[in-house]
């Protein structure tokens, strides 16, 4: 299949949704991400696999999948990264679930699941929400302003390129990385509750959590009508603004505290979320404009998460190049908050035709669509998510307006 060639989005959607019920745990209300390779609970992987069960007819399971993974927070309102299926993993103290946390996408796959969806969202799944953001914004925030993490792995992007001043590495080595995640756990400072609160030798805020925080704030206010979330969101979103802007290469890098160099300052993927936040429609558009640039972050399959030109791009080397579905996602959502329409078609273009050519994989190469990691992966039925699958990509280009909280 050319890039160009139209997909059946009746086809994508029985894919995903035959993907997500045969993986599907009825006893724990959730999708393992891939059972063979990845058999536990992950956090944004199940928020992913919430919005896409709404997508594909199915909010009942969205919103348990939801109550399930928010159901391993801690009494502290503490929301583990990981819940384990079987013998533990090391991930800290606790010895049911991760000591780390994720990207609080879960605010947003609740409203969606409401709003798109028509889905009942219990008043314990909202206050489990708040909860978790309110640990964040109590337990994780700087004096300037801005959440940070003690661990790669909090980010979502565990190898990203803006970890390789910490780490001494500057490509991905599976066994180094893994020894090195370890270390870290052992430098972890943990809370009497078993949370990770600190670190010796990782600190850092990164650009793309805290715009995936702001959003969640904005995200809780629409669900729960209380302003305070609304002005802590905006108020998150300005200080990555005045702290996190790059105008260089217009786009938002992370700011080290713990450890840490140059590395992050790298034009990642992770750079344009920012968009997903910020009050200031020059900054969106800047940013935004590099998802449809071929000499950025566009390609016949992108987006990739390194630009093309980068010395370390490699668009098979994980976190080094490939596309990500997730990631596509959650650029689609902030294009279509400023209405830049002609990007989100684009990001909808190019998902479902990676989706369906990579077999529904965990990430897949850019430039051939070919599938990477593990296959099937539930988050690449996020591919559902968007209103059609597309044939050849629209080349209008409209400016950005007014910022629009809806999802795509």
């Amino acid at each position: 299949m050319a890039a160009g060639g139209a997909v059946d989005c009746g086809r994508v959607v029985a894919d995903s949704l035959q993907i997500l019920s045969s993986t599907w745990r009825e006893a724990d209300g959730f999708c393992p991400p891939n059972p063979s390779v990845y058999p536990h609970q992950w956090l944004w992987d199940s928020c992913f696999h919430a919005i896409a069960w709404g997508c594909v007819g199915r909010a009942d399971r969205g919103v348990r999948e939801l109550e399930s993974c928010l159901a391993g927070k801690l009494a502290n309102g503490f929301v583990p990264h990981m819940r384990y299926i079987g013998p533990s993993v090391f991930r800290g103290p606790l010895q049911d679930r991760s000591s780390y946390t994720q990207p609080p996408i879960y605010a947003h796959a609740a409203r969606r699941l409401a709003t798109q969806h028509g889905a009942r969202l219990p008043a314990a799944l909202i206050s489990s929400i708040e909860q978790g953001l309110e640990w964040l914004w109590r337990n994780r925030m700087t004096g300037d302003g801005l959440i940070y993490l003690v661990h790669p792995w909090e980010s979502g992007a565990d190898d990203s390129p803006r970890w390789d001043s910490w780490s001494g590495r500057s490509v991905y080595d599976k066994h180094a990385d893994r020894a090195y995640d370890q270390h870290l756990v052992e430098q972890t400072v943990f809370d009497d509750s078993g949370a990770a609160i600190s670190s010796a030798e990782f600190i850092v805020a990164p650009a793309a959590f805290n715009a995936f925080a702001a959003h969640a704030a904005t995200e809780l206010a629409a669900l729960t009508r209380r302003p305070e979330w609304d002005e802590r969101g905006h108020r998150l979103a300005e200080a990555i603004d005045r702290q996190l802007w790059d105008e260089s290469q217009e786009l938002w890098v992370d700011l080290p505290i713990v450890g840490g160099g140059e590395s992050s300052r790298a034009p990642t993927l992770d750079g344009l979320f920012g968009a997903l936040s910020t009050p200031d429609p020059v900054k969106a558009n800047r940013a935004l404009r590099q998802c449809a640039d071929p000499d950025r972050f566009a390609a016949p399959y992108g987006l990739s998460y390194l630009p093309c030109d980068h010395p370390q791009y490699d668009p098979r080397s994980y976190w080094r190049g490939p596309a990500w579905p997730q990631l596509n996602y959650l650029m689609s959502l902030a294009a279509r908050r400023w209405r830049c329409s002609w990007v989100q078609r684009r990001i909808a273009h190019w998902s479902v035709q990676a989706a369906v050519r990579s077999r529904y994989a965990e990430y897949w190469d850019p430039e051939t669509g070919t599938g990477l990691g593990a296959r099937p992966q539930g988050w690449a039925t996020l591919a559902s998510a968007y209103p059609t699958a597309r044939g050849d990509a629209p080349r209008t280009q409209n400016v950005v307006d007014m910022p629009e909280d809806r999802g795509p």
